[in-house]
């Protein structure tokens, strides 16, 4: 699924300790997930390194990347 290169990394930076990132990516699944675990920490340092993933990947004319 293509997504929206800015767009995502700023859910992820933000909102992605709650998975947001995840749903608007199409993963549903792992959005629940960060959802059941947000109280920890840990999906939000997952957020940062997948924003970090996907500042990496180059995108297309329009700003969309491929996950």
């Amino acid at each position: 699924m293509q997504v929206n290169k800015l767009a995502y990394i700023l859910l992820a930076l933000f909102l992605g300790s709650f998975g947001i990132h995840k749903f608007y990516a199409g993963k549903p699944i792992q959005g629940l997930l960060h959802i059941a675990f947000f109280w920890t920490g840990i999906p939000h340092i997952i957020a940062i390194i997948s924003a970090i993933r996907v500042l990496l990947i180059p995108s297309d004319e329009y700003g969309r990347v491929s996950l």
